[in-house]
């Protein structure tokens, strides 16, 4: 009997160690240290970016829910959708019981999520080193160790993107419109350091942020060698005030990306090598 009761407590001692290692404390965005009892296996998404991250690191099959514009991969379209990243159905995402939130900084509804008693963490990446950091947080809430190789591979591809630009389109000045604000991407974002890489020059300084909301007059006054927009926000575009008279507009060098090239660009995760092969492709067929 004395032998039965050593042997449960020695097991009981082993559980509890093994629940212990399994408890993650990850600092999220805000600073906020939050603490799950084990890597989530019920996860709900509020931004696109975090969606494909999470299933490149091999954990799409945790995904319960995700938000509206979450559509890669392909996966992801058959799940709940609980509305926008930034004004998302609290009840829908409840009824889904995650054991963890993950969603942008810009997100309205961190606190009621918080005081529902859920796990809320902040991730919203806007530069390169914010994407790698990113990916290397969701490795400690994941249990994962893939931070490293989507890392590599991004780089990796951005830098072969990188080697296919023809030298006649380095120093042109680009203007990169993210949507009809007009929203711009500036120096220190992920898209613009995507096209520093390229060797190109953004006319969106570091001064103005990294997604400043752009007068039109100030693109007029730049006048950019070439234009990068989305087919959605292009609609008119050469009809802005004074814009005909922009060189990039004069002279046919404006590259139209469809809605779903765009989804890639605009999206700070495991497709951005993709994104720098679209816009080396743009250059490739603007060049001067």
């Amino acid at each position: 009997m004395k032998l039965l009761s050593r042997a449960l407590a020695a097991c009981a001692v082993v559980v509890m160690h093994i629940a212990t290692a399994q408890a993650i404390q990850v600092t999220d965005e805000r600073g906020v240290a939050v603490d799950l009892p084990r890597p989530p296996q019920r996860i709900v998404t509020l931004l696109p970016s975090l969606t494909e991250s999470v299933c490149e690191m091999g954990a799409c099959a945790r995904l319960v829910g995700v938000d509206r514009y979450s559509n890669s991969p392909e996966a992801v379209r058959a799940l709940p959708q609980v509305g926008g990243g930034l004004d998302p159905n609290v009840e829908a995402i409840v009824a889904l019981k995650p054991d963890a939130v993950l969603l942008a900084k810009s997100s309205r509804v961190t606190q009621r999520l918080e005081s529902l008693g859920l796990k809320v963490l902040v991730l919203e990446p806007k530069n390169h080193a914010d994407v790698q950091r990113v990916l290397a947080k969701l490795d400690e809430v994941l249990g994962t160790h893939e931070a490293p190789r989507v890392w590599r591979v991004i780089d990796a591809s951005v830098s072969a993107a990188a080697q296919s630009v023809p030298p006649t389109a380095r120093a042109m000045r680009v203007y990169f419109e993210v949507n009809n604000g007009p929203y711009a991407a500036g120096e220190t974002s992920f898209i613009g350091e995507t096209l520093a890489r390229l060797g190109v020059r953004n006319i969106v300084p570091a001064a103005l942020g990294p997604f400043p909301k752009i007068n039109p007059e100030y693109v007029v006054r730049a006048n950019p060698d070439l234009i990068m927009v989305g087919e959605r926000s292009a609609a008119g575009l050469e009809q802005r005030p004074g814009w005909a008279g922009i060189r990039a507009v004069r002279e046919g060098r404006i590259c139209r990306f469809t809605a779903a090239e765009s989804d890639v660009l605009v999206r700070p995760g495991p497709r951005m090598g993709e994104a720098a092969r679209l816009m080396a492709k743009c250059l490739n067929d603007k060049a001067p």
